[in-house]
């Protein structure tokens, strides 16, 4: 029986991920999440509470792998330079992935403080491996520079998801470029 209910939950995260990445956060009802899944939506209830509760539960699933992948990419970079190279083509590199998408999705949307700090966790690695590469390339406010940085990214990650005029490798490029110039000061 536990078998099939975590099947059920993984069903309704998995059509939840699919909501988001193609409607963001407002797209993401139960009469959708029932729709997608088969379930009644009395169903949907007895698994989540709430939509909060859907997105917590994303969080606490994808956020830690997309921060791993991301964190494997910076470890495997021998400079300062390199690592922060990494975190920004990592970044976009997921751009296409639709737990990547799902991600981008709730980070822009009105979050409960339950899931804001799952978040905030999740980033706390990144940010801290951030902010040591910036303060290895002689930045005087690490934390700063990472915020801006990450500004960079999330413009760049909007540019790719919107399909502007430009390729996302143009995109990737000019990201990377203006990081690197910028946190060379």
């Amino acid at each position: 029986m536990a078998e099939h209910r975590s099947m059920q939950r993984g069903a309704l995260l998995d059509a939840a991920r699919s909501l988001l990445s193609e409607g963001g956060t407002e797209a993401l009802t139960f009469p959708a999440l029932a729709e997608r899944t088969g379930l009644a939506r009395s169903s949907v209830y007895e698994y989540f509470r709430s939509r909060a509760a859907v997105v917590e539960e994303l969080c606490a699933v994808d956020f830690p792998v997309w921060a791993a992948e991301i964190e494997a990419a910076m470890e495997q970079a021998p400079s300062p330079e390199e690592k922060i190279e990494a975190y920004v083509r990592s970044q976009l590199g997921l751009v296409g992935d639709r737990r990547h998408r799902a991600v981008v999705a709730i980070s822009a949307s009105e979050l409960d403080a339950g899931a804001r700090e799952k978040i905030r966790a999740a980033h706390g690695g990144l940010v801290a491996m951030i902010v040591e590469a910036l303060s290895a390339l002689g930045q005087s406010e690490p934390r700063l520079a990472a915020m801006l940085l990450q500004g960079v990214v999330d413009a760049a990650v909007r540019r790719i998801e919107l399909g502007a005029a430009e390729d996302p490798d143009v995109v990737t490029e000019a990201a990377v470029a203006m990081a690197l110039r910028g946190v060379r000061g």
